[in-house]
């Protein structure tokens, strides 16, 4: 469906302090896809970003950006990839269409062109008339789209989204999500982290799962949860509830027909597969 790798990731490790927080890691991402790296908090997603992002060094393997080694082209890479960090980062006393033309300006973007594209992402971002109001009265939803905004100057061809729409409501993370998508309409290869197990079914062409700082699967939304089944019935015990997971609907509706307690049978998604592979919930 995609071309040749435009990330590759080989024998990545990462310690900190003694404490190993990427651990072998082989990845490739393809150009045009929206690749996600799913875990909990601490897994190592960040610190794969960082690294992609040459704001860290690998303790060990090779990182490469559309062939060239991260580690060796560091001012290169710079000017092929957009990055929207978790933690927000804008200057506050600055307003949104300064924060994009001081952007810009560091990109070296041509005065001529930088003015074009500042107004048409803006108007991307359903920013416009919030143009000249400053970034510290905008809401987290705002600031957001403003961050992707940001990123987008220079023309990555690549962009790094780092737990996206954390924090944010339903309603605005809807609407992230509808921006991550058009981007890569537009042909930006999109690299994001996240918790989040519906975010990463409905945006992701293919899913990495980490925890403890290896990757534990990979796939297609789909072809994951085929590993565990497609069907889950959620059955009260002891005051907790138990997962069991079926083939198919017709094998979890007849075990659930043997059953008397009340009963939830649903589609198995992302949190079952992550569930049968390391015994606990995404967000544990």
């Amino acid at each position: 469906m995609w071309g040749v790798p435009l990330i590759e990731l080989k024998g990545l490790c990462k310690d900190y302090n003694g404490v190993r927080a990427i651990d072998n890691l082989n990845l490739k991402v393809k150009v045009g896809e929206i690749f996600g790296l799913l875990g909990p908090n601490g897994a190592g997603k960040t610190t794969a970003i960082r690294i992609l992002t040459t704001l860290a060094r690998p303790t060990a393997g090779k990182v490469f950006i559309n062939g060239k080694e991260v580690s060796r082209n560091k001012a290169g890479i710079k000017s092929e990839i957009g990055v929207v960090s978790q933690t927000e980062n804008l200057d506050r006393q600055l307003t949104a269409r300064e924060n994009l033309e001081l952007h810009g300006r560091l990109f070296k973007v041509p005065a001529s062109k930088r003015r074009a594209r500042i107004e048409k992402l803006l108007a991307f971002v359903d920013l416009t008339a919030r143009a000249h109001t400053a970034v510290e009265y905008f809401s987290g939803g705002m600031k957001r789209r403003l961050m992707i905004a940001r990123a987008l100057v220079h023309e990555p061809r690549l962009l790094f989204l780092d737990e996206p729409t954390v924090g944010l409501d339903p309603q605005v993370r809807r609407k992230i999500w509808d921006l991550i998508r058009n981007l890569n309409g537009q042909g930006i290869t999109v690299l994001l982290t996240t918790h989040y197990i519906e975010e990463a079914e409905l945006l992701c062409h293919r899913v990495g799962i980490m925890n403890k700082g290896q990757l534990i699967a990979l796939g297609t939304p789909a072809e994951l949860k085929a590993r565990v089944g497609d069907t889950v019935v959620e059955v009260p015990y002891n005051g907790e509830t138990r997962y069991l997971v079926f083939e198919n609907r017709k094998k979890g509706l007849q075990h659930a027909a043997t059953l008397k307690e009340n009963l939830v049978i649903r589609e198995s998604n992302l949190e079952d597969v992550f569930v049968e592979l390391t015994g606990h919930k995404v967000g544990v």
